[in-house]
């Protein structure tokens, strides 16, 4: 059974948004890109040919993963109440045994991107944030074996998940 992506109103929308691009927009040019380079001759040695198969079929691929996201997609609220962590959120933490702060932005699974910032609700540090507010102190278990403290600095409201990519697969 496919993994259930926890996603937003806003998540959905970018989904079917690239959805519709693949298919009405990608997806004509690719059929065009395979046509031409069939038309070329000896389908053997025609890189050309390979190419545009390839890039047709890895779109068709792109198109199908992401239509079985929103078919199991359990759809979540971004809205959190005024002082608490929430989806979209920056959260500023102090690591507590580093003595070191970073800031992070809350995104769903789909978004989650750690080399730029961005955790998911469903790691282990964005599940321990979720709820608090500034101040407090919380304890992220890693596994069973491991966890360790963060506090809450500051946290940044915003609803804007403008730019947020969804990640590729």
């Amino acid at each position: 059974m496919p993994k259930q992506e926890t996603l937003t109103k806003s998540d959905v929308e970018k989904i079917e948004a690239e959805i519709e691009e693949r298919k009405l927009v990608r997806r004509p040019q690719l059929i065009a890109e395979v046509k031409e380079a069939r038309a070329h001759g000896d389908l053997s040695e025609n890189f050309e040919y390979y190419a545009a198969k390839k890039a047709k079929n890895e779109n068709e691929s792109r198109i199908g993963y992401l239509e079985r996201i929103l078919r199991t997609a359990v759809i979540i609220s971004d809205e959190s109440g005024e002082d608490e962590v929430g989806i979209n959120n920056f959260v500023t933490v102090e690591f507590l045994e580093e003595k070191e702060t970073e800031r992070y932005k809350i995104v769903t699974s789909i978004r989650g991107d750690s080399l730029n910032g961005m955790i998911s609700i469903e790691s282990p540090l964005g599940a321990a944030l979720m709820g608090h507010k500034e101040g407090d102190v919380c304890s992220v278990a890693v596994n069973a074996d491991y966890s360790y403290k963060v506090k809450i600095v500051k946290i940044e409201k915003t609803t804007d998940d403008t730019g947020d990519k969804l990640k590729t697969f």
